[in-house]
């Protein structure tokens, strides 16, 4: 389980940006980073600056997962054929936490890795319980029987603030996702604009 480091709206702060979309996030009344010296005036950021804020805004969005584990990641889509940036995306909206969240089962990427963690989800008939689990296209993620009736499942399929992509079925009368395949960047509906490419070139130095 990847441990979480800070609250889900200092991410937020600490980027200046709204990254989930949320209503509740603080950023849309105060659109500085936290703490005393959040307002203070900021200088042109370098190349580097720029591009470890793209990787930390990303590796934020899906729960801050661990640098260890977002790094491997990065590794893995450097290794496979085709665009990096766009593997990299791929791979992420490949695992199991971020196709519950997809998929309107709960509310937040938090709240999906723990449901996951918990043990509420079947993927293909077995019960899986690792929220960075990389599913592939044609895999059906199903919401345990007896989890079935949980609140936070009901709240979280009436949310009017995002839709379920096209690239996964969801089900919401059975509690049954299909990840129909893997997407690119331009699939992804981010609330805020991603750049994996100066992910890349962060790593790439």
């Amino acid at each position: 389980m990847s441990k979480r480091e800070s609250s889900k709206y200092k991410i937020d702060r600490r980027m200046g940006e709204n990254i989930w979309g949320r209503p509740k996030s603080p950023v849309n009344r105060r659109q500085y980073g936290p703490g005393q010296h959040g307002q203070r005036r900021k200088g042109k950021m370098s190349d580097f600056g720029t591009q470890l804020r793209a990787k930390q805004k990303l590796k934020g969005y899906y729960g801050d997962i661990s640098e260890k584990q977002f790094r491997k990641t990065y590794e893995e889509a450097a290794r496979r054929r085709g665009d990096t940036s766009e593997n990299l995306v791929g791979l992420l909206e490949s695992r199991l936490d971020a196709i519950v969240y997809r998929a309107k089962f709960v509310a937040t990427i938090w709240a999906a890795r723990q449901f996951v963690n918990h043990g509420h989800v079947n993927v293909n008939g077995v019960r899986t319980n690792i929220g960075s689990y990389r599913c592939k296209a044609g895999d059906v993620i199903e919401v345990r029987t007896k989890s079935k009736q949980l609140t936070v499942l009901i709240e979280a399929t009436q949310l009017a603030e995002r839709d379920v992509p096209e690239y996964i079925e969801a089900d919401h009368s059975k509690m049954v996702a299909t990840f129909q395949r893997v997407p690119g960047l331009a699939d992804v509906p981010y609330p805020v604009i991603m750049e994996p490419n100066l992910v890349v070139e962060f790593y790439s130095r």
